[in-house]
């Protein structure tokens, strides 16, 4: 059952697709092309609730609950996968720091990152250790009033821009034999190596490998207690997945407009192709899909705003959103035709870029493995 939204979400969500539609879209085209981002746009949208809107109102953010925060994300996908995806990366880092960060870690960082006059990424995944967060390898080892750093983290969006990184190192300490914590790293104070990555889907994401090699960091930059990282990184994922299944949403309804629009007003042997039965097939196929993946979508924030236990929502939500998403975009652009090729029309772009969400926050793969486990209360998983 597609669950509607209150009057003032749609309220909201009209106001947003206008502000993006006027400030955002514009510099879409030439941003891809350059595979860069317009950081410019994003203190305007804070305004909105997309930079810590989630937080409490004392710190800084704006109270909102998921069914807003979903409706945002479908918004961002909406208008640019790119964004959405810098927006999750921002929003991860500003729950962590808010959730673990000492009064001095919220003023250094916090507070500059909810105002867009930082930029952080999230090093987690490194060359041999995608899904699995057990088997990372970086290390940090306790040397006096420092912590030294060793190892490489790879596929980190925001890592060729970011000017500090959240990362994830196995630690070593007095107190600590190898569990997993969190460390803040500043680009500037401890310099670590940035190699820039091109790849197919969200090209203006700076994806980047970041390479560390005895870079100290203060002991001060430890975030939250040694040896907590685990569970924190895990606590994180069903939000991260609801994220990006309703920007996959976003996406596959932005394909499915723009595929109405031209079967209206393309016309082949003298009609619309609209009046095609195939190409209602299409549209047909496309709209079932949308809202399919919409309920799914709304379902998972019902269940995280009611807390507790949304393990299983979420990864249904993300499985089914982001392989929805990608058949859409291909559907669409079977409508379009040669024009859906052409990189100066949005449905090239969303093919390609729908075709990402099916890796990040857990693989396809992986989603089905958990809800197996959810279902049969018995683990696929190694």
């Amino acid at each position: 059952m597609t669950i509607p939204l209150e009057t003032e979400h749609a309220i909201v969500r009209d106001s947003i697709r206008r502000y993006m539609q006027a400030k955002v879209v514009p510099h879409i085209v030439r941003h891809e092309a350059e595979h860069s981002f317009p950081f410019e746009v994003l203190p305007a949208l804070r305004e909105f609730g997309y930079i810590g809107g989630m937080l409490p109102e004392a710190d800084g953010g704006m109270d909102l609950d998921y069914l807003t925060w979903a409706m945002l994300m479908e918004e961002a996908g909406y208008t640019w996968m790119s964004l959405r995806t810098l927006l999750n990366i921002t929003n991860g880092a500003i729950r962590r720091l808010h959730a673990l960060g000492t009064d001095d870690q919220k003023a250094r960082f916090l507070q500059p990152l909810l105002r867009s006059e930082r930029s952080a990424c999230m090093g987690i995944t490194e060359p041999n250790t995608g899904s699995n967060v057990a088997g990372i390898q970086m290390r940090a080892d306790l040397r006096g009033d420092h912590y030294v750093l060793n190892g490489r983290k790879l596929w980190i969006t925001n890592g060729a821009w970011a000017d500090f990184a959240i990362v994830v190192a196995r630690t070593f300490s007095p107190d600590c034999d190898g569990q997993l914590s969190l460390f803040i790293v500043e680009r500037e104070a401890s310099p670590y190596e940035v190699r820039r990555l091109d790849t197919m889907v969200l090209r203006c994401t700076g994806t980047a490998e970041l390479s560390f090699a005895d870079v100290k960091i203060p002991r001060e930059n430890l975030l939250g207690a040694e040896g907590q990282a685990f569970s924190k990184v895990l606590s994180g994922l069903d939000g991260a997945r609801l994220n990006i299944a309703m920007g996959a949403v976003g996406a596959a309804q932005h394909a499915l407009d723009l595929s109405v629009e031209y079967a209206k007003t393309r016309t082949q042997f003298g009609r619309p192709i609209g009046s095609f039965q195939l190409i209602q097939k299409h549209i047909v196929d496309m709209t079932v899909r949308v809202e399919a993946a919409r309920a799914l979508g709304m379902r998972a924030a019902h269940a995280l705003q009611r807390g507790g236990h949304a393990r299983m929502e979420c990864s249904i939500a993300k499985l089914y959103a982001t392989e929805t998403a990608h058949e859409v975009a291909n559907m669409a652009l079977q409508v379009h035709g040669g024009l859906g090729y052409s990189t100066d029309y949005p449905i090239e772009r969303i093919f390609r870029d729908t075709r990402g969400g099916m890796i990040p926050e857990g693989t396809t793969e992986i989603q089905t493995l958990i809800v197996g486990r959810e279902i049969l209360g018995m683990s696929a998983i190694v």
